[in-house]
C-alpha cells in the first residue's frame, strides 16, 4: 500500500509539474515573442518604446510597452509570477518523491559512487543552491556586461555541474539534476530577481518618483536567459526514459549538445518573430541539425563482438533472475514497487523474447537497468545477457 500511496503522490505531483511548466513556458514564449515584434507607430506616447497588434480566438488586441513604466499605475495589474513558482515548487516535490524517497534504486549507482541516501540528497540540495549563486555571481560581475562572454560561461558553468553529476550520481539521477539544476537558475530568477525589481519600479511608481531603468535591464536580461534555456531543460526533465541518454557514458557532452541545440531553435524561432531577413538567423539551422547528428552518432549503440559459444537458455535465466525479477515480476520482491514497472515481466524465457529491443537498450546497450545497479549487474553479466539475445 505504501508504494501505491506514492505513485499516486507521484502522478498528482508530476500533473501539477506539467501543468505549472506549460504556464510558465507559455507565458516566457509569449512575452520574449511580443517583446521582438513590437513596432514604432504613429501616435504613440512618448514613453511608450513601441506597440504590436495581434489577433487571437476572434478577437483583436493592442499591447503597448513603456520605456520604463507609465506615469501611473492602475490597481488591477497582472503580475506573471506564480507559473514559474509552482514549476519549481512541485519539480522539487517531483525530485523528492521520486529520486529522494528511492536514492537507492533512482539516485546512487555504486559503481559510480558509494553514498549513503542522505549524502546523495545533501549532495543534490547543495548542488542547487551552489549552482544559483555560482550564475548569479557571474551575471552581477562585469561578465553580465558582455552578452556573449556570459552565455559563453553559463555555457560552461552547465555542462561542468553536467559532468560533476555524471561522477556522483546514477545515470538518470545525473541528467535530472542538470534539469533542476538548470531549473533551479530560471525559477530563482523570477523569484529572485524579476519580479523584486519590477515591484520597485511599482514603488517608485506609486511615491512619485521616475523609477530606475537598470532594474528593467536587469529583469530582461534573466528573463531572455530562462527563454534560451527551456528548450534544453525540457529534455533533461525527459532524460529519463530514454536510456541512450541517461547510459551514456558521456552524457555531459550529450548535454553541451542539447544546449546548443535548443539554444539555436530558440533563437531562430526568437528572430522570426522578430521579423528578421531569414539569412541573417539561417545559420541557426545548420548549428542545430550538426549538434543533432553529433549526438544521434554519439548514442548509437556500439558493435559488439560476442563471440561464437552459445549462450543457453539457463544461463540467460539465471541473470534474469539475479537482476531483473525482483522488479519485474507478477509479484515484485523490491521493496520499491508492488506492480511491476510498465507492467513488464521477465521471469521466463517466453518474457525475455516479447521484450528483446527493451531489455538490450536497457540493460546491455545502456547501464539504465537494473535501477542504479542495486544488485551489481556486471560487464560479464550484460555481454551474456546480449549474447544471447543476438542468438535469437
Amino acid at each position: 500500500m505504501e508504494s501505491f500511496a506514492v505513485d499516486w503522490l507521484n502522478l498528482i505531483i508530476r500533473w501539477a509539474h506539467l501543468i505549472a511548466g506549460v504556464g510558465w513556458i507559455g507565458t516566457s514564449f509569449y512575452f520574449i515573442g511580443l517583446d521582438l515584434s513590437l513596432r514604432k507607430r504613429e501616435g504613440l506616447d512618448k514613453d511608450v518604446f513601441g506597440s504590436s497588434w495581434q489577433v487571437h480566438g476572434g478577437g483583436f488586441y493592442n499591447v503597448e510597452k513603456y520605456l520604463v513604466a507609465p506615469k501611473k499605475l492602475p490597481d488591477d495589474l497582472v503580475w506573471f509570477k506564480w507559473e514559474a513558482y509552482l514549476t519549481w515548487v512541485t519539480g522539487f516535490a517531483l525530485l523528492v518523491v521520486q529520486y529522494y524517497y528511492n536514492a537507492s534504486s533512482y539516485l546512487i549507482d555504486p559503481t559510480v559512487m558509494v553514498l549513503e541516501p542522505w549524502q546523495a540528497i545533501a549532495i543534490s540540495v547543495a548542488s542547487l543552491i551552489g549552482g544559483w549563486l555560482i550564475y548569479d555571481g557571474i551575471c552581477r560581475s562585469p561578465l553580465g556586461k558582455n552578452t556573449g562572454l556570459l552565455a559563453l560561461c553559463v555555457f560552461i558553468l552547465i555542462v561542468g555541474a553536467s559532468w560533476l553529476f555524471s561522477q556522483v550520481f546514477s545515470g538518470r539521477g545525473a541528467l535530472i539534476h542538470v534539469g533542476a539544476f538548470v531549473g533551479t537558475m530560471m525559477a530563482v530568477n523570477v523569484f529572485g530577481i524579476i519580479i523584486p525589481n519590477q515591484k520597485k519600479v511599482a514603488a517608485a511608481l506609486m511615491r512619485g518618483e521616475e523609477p530606475d531603468a537598470k532594474y528593467g535591464k536587469i529583469g530582461k536580461q534573466r528573463s531572455v536567459h530562462n527563454n534560451y534555456l527551456t528548450l534544453p531543460v525540457l529534455l533533461m526533465m525527459v532524460s529519463n526514459h530514454y536510456p541512450m541518454l541517461t547510459g551514456h557514458p558521456h552524457s555531459w557532452l550529450l548535454v553541451a549538445l542539447i544546449i546548443v541545440i535548443g539554444g539555436a531553435a530558440r533563437h531562430l524561432l526568437n528572430r522570426h518573430e522578430a521579423g528578421d531577413v531569414f539569412k541573417q538567423y539561417a545559420w541557426t539551422l545548420p548549428v542545430a541539425a550538426l549538434g543533432l547528428i553529433t549526438a544521434i552518432i554519439l548514442t548509437a549503440p556500439a558493435t559488439r563482438d560476442y563471440g561464437s559459444d552459445k549462450v543457453s537458455d539457463t544461463a540467460v535465466l539465471e541473470v534474469l533472475q539475479t537482476h531483473c525479477s525482483s522488479c519485474h515480476a507478477v509479484t515484485p520482491t523490491s521493496e520499491v514497487f508492488d506492480e511491476a514497472p510498465q507492467d513488464i515481466h521477465l521471469e521466463t524465457i517466453e518474457d525475455l523474447t516479447r521484450y528483446l529491443d527493451r531489455v538490450k537498450a536497457q540493460a546491455v546497450d545502456s547501464d539504465a537497468m537494473p535501477l542504479g545497479n542495486e544488485t551489481g549487474m556486471t560487464d560479464a553479466e550484460r555481454t551474456t545477457l546480449g549474447a544471447w539475445i543476438a542468438q535469437q
